[in-house]
């Protein structure tokens, strides 16, 4: 499960769009977004717990002329496979190890 909080007054509102009527004849509104996962930082962490960014879509002819959507907020993996991921890994796995007679030292 994926969780996140956008804020509404960024929303660019030429972006909504109504959908299919239901049975009452009521559109709902909708807006396209993409959630971007973040890269962890040089220590191995998700930077504020956030694993993902929400932005607003654009279109593929906007993505060409570099036109990027607005960020609207932030979104956390909650799902077990990511607490997996998150471990950092041992900063001393490159060093030899300290253990036996000491023979194995190259000089």
């Amino acid at each position: 499960m994926i969780t996140g909080k956008i804020d509404v007054t960024k929303i660019d509102n030429t972006k909504l769009f109504k959908g299919k009527p239901n049975k009452e004849g009521k559109c709902a509104m909708y807006l396209d977004i993409a959630l971007i996962e973040t890269k962890r930082s040089d220590f191995g962490d998700w930077r504020d717990d956030n694993t993902h960014m929400i932005v607003q879509s654009v279109t593929k002819e906007e993505r060409a002329a570099g036109k990027r959507g607005a960020i609207l907020g932030n979104a956390q993996d909650r799902s077990e496979r990511r607490t997996n991921d998150q471990t950092p890994a041992d900063p001393n796995d490159h060093l030899p190890s300290t253990s036996g007679d000491g023979d194995d030292v190259p000089f």
